[in-house]
């Protein structure tokens, strides 16, 4: 009897397993929806789950092509679909014998948006950007779409993000609880491409660059090892400071879906720590580029904004140190970025002219990625090197454009001799050059420009963009 009722139960098992599957519904991942942003003129990888060996068709409105694969014997399938040049909107039709359609799909460019807080403010809500009642009001740009992630933290890299809220038109009622930099990014890139731009939004407040790194991405950076360790023993009750916790879960998820670029505003978190910051930043951009295939993939970061109380000598800055560390990403190929000494709040770290921060990232993008303008017009002059000249040093710079402004007295400028004490220095533009002096020092050795927490200077480009902060020397 026992026998009976056993053999009873398998086959009641193996009939419900066989119904279920028997009418299993194509299922697709979390961020392929309605309204949604494909990357123009790529191949995006459409998969999912359906009843096993089935066969799964995908027909494209732009094209009416028809695509065909089979699904395996657990059900799982994918085939790779290719985009055309931007346009839209259209259906993407997915088939086992059951249709789904998707509609309202573009095809445009695709921007991950990252970092911690300054990229995570809001237009309204705890933002409260400049204007943002306005902004909000005339932000009906149904052409950007919109994807925000849920803050989330993973021991193991995730197939799937937990979203805040999927693809979505941009329009008064969607934006406000958008991060402004990002919002004001793709408002300045749709004004001068016209063509559709999706935006993923996925940040945090007060996390680490570590955090937005892969751990074995992390073990890569020999100067971060011991540190790395020393993180993951810190992080047992804040898990979002754990490395590669925010990269699992907010980052992971999406290295399969095509983008164009990144744009990052993050740093403020790794204040005090900018040696190690220099190799860990590049490292992370690295780490992006390889998982998602891309080894040149831009990457647009803005470099910290001025804090804390003004101080015209602060050679101890541990803020221009860490701006100094983003520099260093330069380096790498296509990077750039937005330089914003001019338009911090020393009482508040989220200052609220998101909307030029929007629009700095933009140029770097629209120069580089989309060859709409020169480099002169959205970058300033760089330091180059320097020169002593009796009691004065001759500072030069490259990438000069149309020149350096503006005319008057220099703000920003401290000089020290060799016996490493800075002064506040008198400084002018000569030419392409700026003289640096102080009555002070009459043997200098060396300048730094905007070296404080919260520097005052006003060393532009004829772009109207500001000069980044510098130092002529190593000490």
């Amino acid at each position: 009897m026992i026998h009976v009722f056993l053999r009873l139960a398998i086959v009641c098992v193996l009939f419900l397993a066989s119904a279920n599957t028997a009418g299993a519904k194509i299922t697709l991942p979390f961020n392929f929806t309605d309204n949604m942003v494909l990357q123009q003129k790529t191949e995006v990888l459409f998969h999912g789950l359906a009843s096993p060996k089935k066969k799964i068709t995908i027909k494209t409105s732009w094209d009416n092509r028809m695509y065909s694969t089979y699904s395996d014997n657990a059900g799982n399938w994918k085939m790779e679909i290719i985009t055309p040049s931007a346009g839209g909107p259209y259906e993407i039709s997915i088939s086992d014998g059951k249709m789904i359609t998707l509609k309202n799909i573009l095809i445009g460019e695709v921007w991950f948006c990252s970092g911690q807080s300054n990229m995570e403010m809001p237009l309204a809500g705890w933002g409260e950007i400049i204007n943002y009642e306005k902004e909000i009001m005339d932000a009906t740009y149904p052409c950007i779409r919109l994807f925000q992630v849920k803050h989330t933290t993973a021991m193991k890299p995730q197939d799937e993000a937990v979203v805040d809220f999927g693809w979505t038109e941009c329009r008064p009622e969607t934006i406000g609880n958008f991060s402004s930099t990002a919002y004001f990014f793709a408002r300045k890139l749709w004004r001068e491409l016209k063509i559709p731009i999706g935006l993923i939004h996925s940040s945090w407040g007060g996390t680490p660059a570590e955090s937005w790194t892969s751990y074995e991405g992390g073990k890569k950076v020999n100067s971060y090892k011991t540190r790395l360790e020393e993180r993951m023993k810190e992080a047992e009750k804040n898990e979002q400071y754990r490395p590669g916790a925010l990269y699992n879960a907010m980052v992971h998820p999406f290295i399969e879906f095509p983008i164009q670029g990144v744009i990052w505003y993050q740093g403020e978190d790794n204040v005090g720590r900018a040696t190690e910051y220099v190799d860990l930043f590049q490292a992370m951009i690295n780490d992006w580029r390889t998982k998602w295939k891309s080894v040149a993939m831009p990457f647009y970061f803005v470099q910290l904004a001025p804090f804390h109380k003004p101080e015209v000598v602060e050679p101890t800055s541990q803020w221009a140190l860490l701006r100094e560390a983003q520099c260093a990403a330069l380096n790498l190929k296509n990077t750039g970025m937005a330089v914003i000494t001019d338009i911090g709040d020393s009482l508040d770290i989220h200052p609220k002219n998101k909307q030029e921060v929007g629009r700095r990232l933009a140029l770097l993008a629209l120069t580089d990625t989309y060859n709409k303008y020169e480099l002169a017009e959205s970058t300033a002059p760089k330091y180059d090197d320097y020169r002593v000249e009796g009691n004065k040093i001759r500072v030069r710079f490259k990438q000069l454009g149309q020149g350096l402004c503006p005319e008057e007295a220099l703000k920003g400028f401290i000089i020290a001799g060799t016996d490493h004490v800075f002064y506040s220095a008198d400084a002018f533009i000569e030419g392409n050059d700026v003289i640096v002096s102080a009555p002070q020092v009459t043997c200098p050795a060396a300048v730094r420009y905007g070296w404080a927490d919260y520097p005052v200077c006003n060393l532009y480009g004829k772009s109207g963009l500001p000069v980044s902060p510098f130092r002529t020397d190593k000490w």
